[in-house]
């Protein structure tokens, strides 16, 4: 008979179980180690392991008690011959002392990276809130999802955005990617964002709000010093959903197109028929943004993203390709789309990512 879920559960060790049987363990097979061999053969490397593998896994108090069991039963492999404080003993109780008093410093050690770490991973959430502020699911009559998926482990905020505002013009939306890392690409994330709730709010038309995130990024470009105050730039694509109308109106600034996901299970890109140069490069020349527009049906999907998905690869150099991946599928909410997409790039990339991706779909019910 098969067990249950919740037996099975059961039976499974927990990390905290698994973190005192690892110790306990090597302190077990030294004594066992000891009563296998004849008496010239020492057990003591079992017992000075113990409470070094006990440091980054237990409390202050676990490792001193590992250490302390560690002690006697060093000693008691001597006393089990007779031997008493002889040279040997002393030796060797000495030194799993001194290993046992090491262990406890680097268990200090290891406690105090760790506060710190969760420290910064507060401060680093609280950003991405601040920055990246999950969006409602449902904004002016549309359904609305957004994602944000960092390539480095525990990173929780980089140089890709996203942000909606429902605007008296309609729902706009932005997805961008700023070049470089670190905080200046966080700096210009936030310059990029502010402008756009400012400017979706303000201009009537998609161009001028494409306008006055070129004039802020050059008021920013200005500030900075180094390569970034040259060739620092950002690509993006801003979309208008106007209230009533089936219709999508975009700006593309150098960007991935979006893609259009209709009820009939058929998926088609929206690229650019006259791209403009992304965001922060009207040094090289002044294009007129023009508002391309196309239809969106009830029941489609429109999803915006940045290149970390349309240039995420497999093991073989592979691209993975959202449009075919799409293709034949359906998928009633946003929040399904693009967790589903997440899923599958992560599987495609063999489980790490080499950029990152920002995931935005808005869906007209």
């Amino acid at each position: 008979m098969r067990a249950s879920g919740r037996e099975r559960t059961r039976r499974v060790p927990s990390g905290r179980t698994l973190a005192w049987l690892l110790p306990a363990a090597l302190i077990v097979g030294g004594i066992l180690y000891d009563l296998a061999t004849p008496r010239g053969y020492t057990p003591i490397p079992f017992f000075t392991a113990a409470p070094l593998v006990a440091a980054p896994l237990l409390s202050l108090l676990g490792t001193v008690v590992t250490g302390i069991t560690a002690l006697i039963a060093a000693y008691a492999v001597h006393v089990r011959y007779g031997f008493g404080l002889d040279a040997d003993t002393v030796s060797e109780v000495i030194t799993v002392v001194t290993v046992a008093g090491l262990a406890a410093v680097l268990n200090r050690v290891v406690r105090r990276g760790h506060l710190r770490l969760a420290s910064q991973r507060e401060i680093a959430e609280a950003t991405q809130r601040a920055v990246l502020p999950q969006p409602v699911e449902r904004i002016g009559g549309f359904d609305i999802a957004a994602r944000y998926e960092a390539a480095q482990a525990d990173a929780f905020i980089g140089g890709d955005l996203y942000a909606v505002v429902d605007s008296p013009w309609g729902v706009r939306l932005v997805v961008g990617d700023v070049r470089g890392k670190g905080m200046g690409a966080v700096a210009a994330v936030a310059v990029v964002i502010g402008a756009f709730r400012e400017a979706a709010e303000q201009e009537p038309t998609l161009e001028g709000v494409a306008r006055r995130l070129e004039r802020a990024l050059a008021r920013e470009g200005a500030r900075r010093e180094g390569i970034d105050a040259h060739e620092g730039f950002t690509t993006a694509v801003l979309a208008e959903l106007p209230h009533g109308e089936g219709v999508v109106r975009i700006v593309n600034r150098g960007h991935p197109p979006p893609l259009l996901l209709h009820a009939d299970r058929t998926v088609r890109p929206l690229p650019a028929h006259d791209p403009s140069l992304p965001l922060g490069m009207s040094d090289l020349g002044n294009w007129p943004d023009r508002a391309e527009e196309a239809p969106f049906p009830r029941g489609a999907t429109l999803l915006l993203h940045t290149d970390g998905l349309s240039e995420a690869r497999d093991a073989h150099g592979v691209f993975y390709d959202p449009e075919r991946r799409l293709s034949g599928r359906v998928f009633r909410e946003p929040a399904n789309l693009i967790r589903t997409l997440a899923e599958e790039v992560r599987r495609h990339c063999g489980g790490g990512m080499t950029d990152d991706m920002a995931l935005l779909a808005v869906r007209r019910p």
